[in-house]
C-alpha cells in the first residue's frame, strides 16, 4: 500500500532543475563536432562497403590498392566504436532538454514538435546503428531481419536526421564553438532550485575524460583491424588465430561442404557461351603458379594478410575463350547470401585475382576454402568465395 500523499509530492522535473555547469552548449557542441565527424566517416565508408558488396556497372570500383577495403572497412568499424562514448556523453549533456517548456502559440508549438520529432528519429536511429554495428562486429545476431539491408537503410535515416538537426541548431553550434568553453549559461531561476552547481569536475576535465574514453574504446577494440594493437585489444573479436594466421568466419563443417570439398571426384566447372571445361585440383596445380600477398578484410572489421598461391583467374578463363565480361562465381555451399556472387570485369582481368590453392607455402586449409577459393585485391571477405564449384561467364 502506498503512503498517503506520496503522489502529491512527485514533481515533474523541468529544464532549470538540472543545475550542473557541465551541461552546456559549449560542451555539447564540442562533443557533437567529433561525433559528427565519426558519423561522417562511418557513413562514407559504409557506402563504399555496400557498393563493394553489391557492385553495379554505373559505379565501378577499382582493384587497387589491394588493401583499400581493409582500410575503409577498418575505419568504418573504428569510427563507429569511437562514436559510442561520444554519443553517450552528448545525450547526457542534452538530457534536460527533454523537460524544456513547450512554447506558447500554435506556430511555435508546431516547430517545436517537428524539431523534437527529428531529434527522436536521430537518437533512435543512431543508437540502433551503433548497437547493431557492434553486434555485427561480434557476429551476434539476436534478430531475424537482414542486418546489411537494415543497417544501410537506417544509415540514410540517421544522416538525414543529423543534417536536419545541424541545420536547426547551426546558430547555437557556431556561437558555442567560437565562444569560451567556460562561458556562463543563462538559466532562468526556478522556485526551490539552488544556483548552478559548480561540481568537482570542470568542463575541460569532462571533455578530456571523454577523449580518453573514446581513445580507450578504439584501442581496446581495434586489434582486429590493426595487428599491432592485438596485444592490448581486449575486445578485439579476431586475434589472428587460424590456418596461416588468417581467422575463419565460417568453417567447412558449418557451411556443410566437408564431404563435397574432400570428394576425389570434385571438379571445378568453367562455362562460357562456347565451351564447358572441368578441372581437377591436380589440373590446376599443373598450371603456372602465381604467389601474391593479399589481405582478407571482413565486413565485421577484422583483416589479415597472407601469401596466396594459385592460378590467375584470367589464365583459367582463357581456356574457354573468355576475353571480357563479368563472371558468376558459385560455391559448394547450398545456402547463404553470398553462395553465388558476380565478379566484375575489372577483377576478372586483374593479374592478382587468383584461384588460390595454397596459403603461406602450405596446402589451402579446408576451412579456408580447399580445394580452391577465389582471392582478389580490394574486395570484401564475403566475396572471396571459398570451396569453388563453378565459374560461369556472364553474357
Amino acid at each position: 500500500m502506498s503512503r498517503p500523499g506520496r503522489a502529491s509530492r512527485l514533481v515533474v522535473p523541468r529544464e532549470e532543475h538540472f543545475t550542473s555547469r557541465l551541461r552546456s552548449p559549449s560542451v555539447t557542441a564540442r562533443v557533437g563536432l567529433w561525433l559528427g565527424i565519426c558519423f561522417a566517416v562511418a557513413f562514407v565508408t559504409g557506402l563504399l562497403s555496400h557498393a563493394a558488396q553489391s557492385p553495379t556497372p554505373w559505379f565501378p570500383l577499382p582493384t587497387r590498392p589491394s588493401w583499400g577495403y581493409r582500410v575503409t572497412q577498418g575505419l568504418h568499424v573504428i569510427s563507429g566504436t569511437a562514436a559510442v562514448p561520444l554519443l553517450l556523453v552528448k545525450l547526457w549533456t542534452v538530457f534536460p532538454k527533454l523537460f524544456a517548456r513547450v512554447p506558447h502559440g500554435a506556430r511555435e508549438r508546431a516547430l517545436t514538435a517537428v524539431e523534437r520529432g527529428s531529434i527522436a528519429v536521430l537518437v533512435t536511429s543512431s543508437v540502433f546503428m551503433l548497437a547493431s554495428g557492434l553486434a555485427n562486429a561480434a557476429q551476434w545476431y539476436p534478430w531475424a531481419f537482414s542486418f546489411r539491408a537494415t543497417h544501410f537503410a537506417l544509415g540514410w535515416v540517421a544522416v538525414g536526421a543529423l543534417l536536419v538537426h545541424i541545420g536547426v541548431k547551426l546558430p547555437v553550434i557556431r556561437e558555442a564553438l567560437s565562444g569560451p568553453l567556460d562561458a556562463a549559461v543563462p538559466v532562468p531561476p526556478a522556485a526551490g532550485v539552488d544556483a548552478v552547481a559548480e561540481g568537482v569536475l570542470s568542463r575541460r576535465a569532462l571533455l578530456r575524460t571523454t577523449w580518453v574514453a573514446t581513445g580507450a574504446a578504439v584501442v581496446l577494440s581495434a586489434g582486429s583491424t590493426v595487428p599491432q594493437l592485438r596485444g592490448v585489444s581486449l575486445f578485439g573479436t579476431r586475434s589472428g588465430a587460424g590456418p596461416g594466421g588468417i581467422p575463419v568466419n565460417k568453417s567447412a563443417a558449418a557451411a556443410g561442404v566437408v564431404a563435397a570439398a574432400t570428394d576425389p571426384a570434385w571438379r571445378l566447372v568453367i562455362r562460357s557461351a562456347n565451351a564447358t571445361l572441368e578441372l581437377s585440383r591436380s589440373d590446376l596445380e599443373a598450371m603456372p603458379q602465381v604467389s601474391a600477398e593479399l589481405p582478407i578484410a571482413c565486413v565485421e572489421g577484422w583483416s589479415a594478410s597472407g601469401t596466396w598461391t594459385g592460378v590467375t583467374l584470367a589464365t583459367v578463363l582463357a581456356l574457354v575463350g573468355h576475353r571480357e565480361g563479368d563472371v558468376r562465381v558459385v560455391s559448394l555451399q547450398q545456402d547463404g547470401p553470398f553462395r553465388v556472387t558476380t565478379l566484375p570485369v575489372q577483377w576478372v582481368q586483374d593479374p592478382l585475382t587468383l584461384l588460390a590453392l595454397g596459403l603461406d607455402e602450405e596446402t589451402l586449409a579446408l576451412d579456408h576454402g580447399y580445394p580452391v577459393r577465389l582471392i582478389a585485391p580490394n574486395r570484401p571477405g564475403v566475396l572471396q568465395t571459398k570451396w569453388l564449384s563453378r565459374l560461369e561467364v556472364v553474357t
